[in-house]
């Protein structure tokens, strides 16, 4: 690092003003697809998984159905026998001829008949009924337990893809910062990145500046590495994730080299600003107008920087020093960090 770099490390002084837009922005570009990617590919994985428990939770009900189906069919075979066992200890292996002679009347063996008929015949139909069921619930059982192998070892290709392109992604992302990295120690800006935007627009007037995060270190927290107190809310993200405008404004300034790195400075109505630094990439020049929501540019870990983060701050003015805590600078704008 040259003499001039270090000192405006050192200072955090704004670098010159950023070249033009680089013509092969390829790990930008690599990264932005390969997290499109990775977050369809974890879709579908949780969407598999779940499917898997759904199916499996089916086959334990046809389970618990077959054996009750099969309980109860044991159950009427046991009261077939009973009835057998009743019609032979009243005569019923008798000759009908028999039957008649030893009857009290026509009548009474008459009636005996009948209900003995009809309550052969409605355990056999039960029984019928019983094993007709326990047939259908087998072959549902069969039905779900195929299902559930091929979602199962259509889990294990997800996975493997997932991982992939988790792998790919990592790779990717350090390559990314790689390119940041040269950049600043150079104290050239690279232009900006023009990313394909999100095709969702923003619903709301302000939004968080990242879509999914862990939240670390807070607006005036202690800490070795800043020289007073901490300035801003810091967002544990991964490299390469993109970084959105909080809200709709102007493009202040793009800059790197200092010790927040490549940063992004916007403008909003009523005079407030905002920024976004330690970044990997930008995806926006000086001057241009943003919407909320809109990507300003790729989380890095360029600049005064133990880790891949993004250093998020909202300000009176332009310059550091003029910061107001970022959290309740937001809720005031309904955003709960």
């Amino acid at each position: 690092m040259s003499v001039a770099v270090l000192l405006c490390a050192l200072l955090w002084c704004v670098p010159p003003v950023p070249a033009p837009a680089s013509e092969s922005p390829s790990a930008s570009t690599e990264v932005a697809r390969l997290y499109e990617e990775a977050a369809t590919a974890t879709a579908l994985y949780e969407e598999g998984r779940r499917a898997a428990r759904i199916q499996k939770a089916k086959v334990r009900r046809l389970h618990r159905l077959l054996a009750k189906e099969r309980r109860h069919r044991a159950v009427l075979h046991g009261d077939l026998g009973r009835l057998a066992a009743a019609q032979y200890r009243s005569g019923g292996g008798l000759s009908y001829t028999a039957q008649l002679l030893l009857a009290d009347s026509p009548d009474d063996l008459v009636r005996g008949g009948q209900l003995l008929r009809q309550a052969d015949l409605a355990v056999n139909s039960a029984v019928a009924k019983t094993q007709r069921a326990a047939a259908r619930v087998t072959v549902a059982r069969g039905r779900a337990t195929r299902a559930k192998r091929f979602l199962d070892r259509r889990n294990v290709r997800l996975a493997k893809l997932k991982r992939d392109v988790e792998e790919k992604l990592e790779t990717a992302r350090w390559t990314l910062q790689g390119e940041a990295d040269r950049s600043v120690a150079a104290g050239k800006c690279r232009g900006a990145v023009r990313l394909d935007q999100p095709k969702t627009r923003a619903t709301r007037a302000w939004v968080a500046p990242v879509e999914s995060y862990e939240l670390s270190a807070g607006f005036d927290s202690a800490g070795d590495r800043w020289a007073h107190r901490h300035t801003g809310q810091d967002f544990a993200v991964g490299i390469g994730a993109p970084v959105r405008a909080v809200g709709k404004g102007r493009v202040k300034s793009v800059s790197c080299g200092g010790g927040f790195g490549i940063e992004v400075v916007v403008r909003h109505a009523g005079g407030y600003f905002t920024q976004y630094a330690h970044l990997a990439a930008v995806t926006v020049d000086q001057g241009d107008r943003v919407r909320t929501g809109q990507w300003l540019g790729q989380v890095g870990t360029t600049g005064n920087s133990t880790g891949p983060h993004l250093h998020f701050e909202t300000r009176l003015t332009p310059d550091l020093g003029s910061g107001v805590d970022p959290r309740k600078w937001l809720a005031e704008r309904g955003v709960t960090l």
